[in-house]
């Protein structure tokens, strides 16, 4: 695993460098829509600390970045009235990591749409603006 890199686009997030669809955040953890995303409303949770993936970050920062995943993603799938979702997570560029900052994805899945694939297209800024002030309110409870 590489060492953390400062300038990754996770941690430019992180400072306000560079603009993101906020949908959750707290202390510890912010949530935003994946630009790229494999299905509506496919949502990013990463830690506010520095960590490259799983081998690295703390325990007990885990155990809450988990919270919140665990948390977001039944409200995601009501929100959007999605049938389930799906969580995915990489460590390590062999196994499709590509940000360098550990990140879950929480993906809501509908039974009868196949999923677009990893990081290939990049979706409309306003479709994401909509689905981004659909999941606000109902992550914010």
């Amino acid at each position: 695993m590489p060492a953390y890199d400062d300038n990754n686009v996770f941690a430019r997030i992180l400072r306000g460098e560079i603009p993101c669809h906020k949908v959750y955040e707290d202390d510890r953890t912010l949530a935003f829509l994946d630009i790229m995303p494999r299905t509506r409303g496919h949502t990013l949770v990463i830690p506010k600390v520095k960590a490259t993936g799983l081998a690295d970050i703390e325990p007990d920062d885990l155990c809450h970045l988990m919270g919140v995943v665990q948390k977001l993603g039944p409200r995601i799938t009501e929100a959007l009235g999605a049938d389930g979702f799906m969580i995915q997570q990489f460590n390590g560029a062999g196994a499709g990591q590509t940000v360098f900052h550990i990140h879950f994805h929480v993906i809501p899945r509908w039974a009868d749409q196949p999923m677009r694939p990893h990081g290939v297209t990049m979706e409309d800024q306003e479709v994401l603006r909509e689905v981004a002030e659909i999941l606000r309110p109902a992550l914010a409870r």
